[in-house]
């Protein structure tokens, strides 16, 4: 099932060094995840306008194994059509919004981090909707 929402990239892909649709994660209800490369500290931008349901940025741990998969640190979005964009693995101490919060698009959210199950600085980026968390949406894209 695809988006009813366009999204628009949640990162400047000109400080992006790979995209990565497939991997060890991206599997099952994750299979529409999307993997952003980049440098610990690049801006993360709200995909859409929306609400800040959840931000998590308390952990500066993460590491190459499962066992730091709850260590990650997390935003979600609420936007129209019921739709959550969710953004992980973001830097220790890095959002720069608040539960509550109205964003707009290419507002920037947070930095990339390396926090949680995680092999490199990354943003990993995914859509679902509200109340079915994890079982993403194939991403439309403006």
């Amino acid at each position: 099932m695809q988006t009813k929402n366009s999204y628009y990239l949640p990162i400047d892909l000109t400080k992006v060094t790979k995209v990565a649709k497939e991997g060890i994660a991206h599997v099952g209800d994750l299979v529409h995840s999307i993997d952003y490369d980049a440098p610990e500290g690049t801006p993360v931008l709200a995909a859409l306008e929306g609400e800040v349901i959840f931000v998590k940025d308390d952990s500066n741990i993460g590491g190459n194994e499962q066992r730091y998969e709850n260590d990650g640190n997390f935003i979600e979005i609420l936007h129209d059509n019921n739709e959550v964009s969710e953004y992980e693995h973001i830097k220790f101490q890095s959002a720069k919004v608040k539960v509550g919060d109205r964003v707009v698009i290419g507002q920037e959210i947070a930095g990339v981090g390396n926090t949680g199950w995680s092999e490199c600085p990354h943003l990993h980026f995914m859509v679902y909707l509200k109340g079915s968390e994890y079982k993403t949406l194939e991403i439309r894209f403006e």
